[in-house]
């Protein structure tokens, strides 16, 4: 027995060596598959973001309507909110008719003379014709009974007098029948042209000004503040909405250093959240930092609050409207995809009929 006993003890010893060996080796390999499955897969934490647009009206004027209210959704182009238009439709008015007032006169200017004008230029003219030659044989007469005695130097200066008038007056009729016959000066015609376009320049900014009383959505979004109510008044500087652009919409995560050289922008992702379990969202990174940040307040741990990290954005599609501003997200980026100038492994083509749009980038839980 005595015999035995350091060999029962040799052997439980050695029995104790080889479990605890075990042990070690199996947590050994557990540690080496996780640290090689975090190598190839690289989870981030952020939050949703988007940008937003403060709408206002580029006129002056009292709010006559406002169309929607805080949280709705908007379309492109709908009518958001309406100023008191009455002022400027009357300016619209008043240009119009000035507008249409010239372009007759254009058309007038550009038609020439009336047939009817020219035929009574032609009848005045003959009527002169007809005075002078009456005055002219007048004169005749004068200077004959004068030669005879018969009457006075007075009486001839007189028919001289009236004969002299009345080819002053042929000549004035002649000129005034090639006037009307000539018809405007083309000078006369530009200018009045210059004066039209003026009037049509006036009536474009009048009607700019009316469109401007009504405000409508640059793009689909969510309708956050209404900062205006009816009848508050409206100017320039002052918004009537405040509404976040839902198109782009991104998740903002940070980035350490050393992983910088194994994502680049088109990079796939996958997006998650704790408000929606289980479901996933396609999404890829669309923007990273050129220059490093210390890491956010928002994300701060004490081990890593003084640490330098890169900004990411991850582009992420959103067609059911379910993220918010500064929904908590998580990132999740296969850190095996093959970049755009490398070829791609085999057996990495998406079978035929598969839909290219969804991720099929596998998820492990942290």
């Amino acid at each position: 027995m005595r015999e035995g006993a350091p060999l029962s003890a040799r052997f439980v010893g050695l029995l104790v060596v080889v479990v605890l060996g075990g042990a070690a080796g199996y947590y050994w390999w557990q540690s080496s598959a996780q640290q090689s499955e975090v190598r190839h897969q690289l989870v981030l934490y952020g939050n949703v973001d988007y940008r937003q647009a403060y709408l206002a009206m580029n006129a002056t004027e009292r709010v006559a309507e406002l169309l929607v209210d805080e949280g709705d959704l908007v379309r492109p182009g709908q009518l958001l909110a309406r100023l008191e238009t009455e002022r400027f439709a009357l300016e619209v008015q008043r240009v119009q008719a000035l507008l249409e007032a010239q372009r007759q006169r254009v058309a007038r200017l550009k038609a020439g003379s009336r047939p009817e004008e020219i035929r009574k230029a032609r009848a005045d003219l003959q009527a002169a014709i007809a005075r002078r030659n009456e005055a002219q044989r007048t004169l005749k007469r004068m200077k004959a009974a004068f030669a005879q005695g018969a009457v006075n130097q007075q009486e001839v200066d007189d028919a001289q007098a009236a004969y002299d008038t009345a080819a002053a007056t042929v000549a004035a009729r002649q000129a005034t029948l090639d006037l009307v016959v000539a018809g405007p000066r083309t000078e006369d015609i530009l200018e009045a042209e210059a004066l039209l376009r003026r009037y049509e320049a006036e009536l474009a900014l009048a009607r700019h000004v009316l469109r401007d009383a009504h405000l409508y959505a640059p793009s689909q979004g969510i309708i956050q503040a209404r900062l205006l109510e009816v009848g508050d008044m409206c100017t320039p500087q002052t918004p009537v909405f405040a509404m976040a652009l839902l198109d782009p919409i991104w998740v903002r995560v940070y980035v350490e250093e050393k992983y910088l050289g194994r994502i680049w922008e088109g990079m796939e992702a996958v997006v998650t959240t704790d408000s929606y379990p289980g479901k996933k969202y396609h999404g890829r990174v669309g923007f990273i930092a050129s220059t490093a940040e210390f890491t956010p307040k928002t994300v701060q741990t004490e081990e890593v609050r003084t640490a330098l990290v890169y900004q990411v954005r991850v582009l992420v599609d959103n067609p059911e409207f379910e993220l918010r501003l500064g929904m908590p997200a998580t990132v999740w980026i296969d850190l095996n995809q093959p970049k755009p100038n490398q070829p791609k492994p085999s057996g990495s083509k998406p079978a035929a009929g598969a839909d290219r749009t969804k991720s099929t980038l596998p998820l492990v839980a942290p």
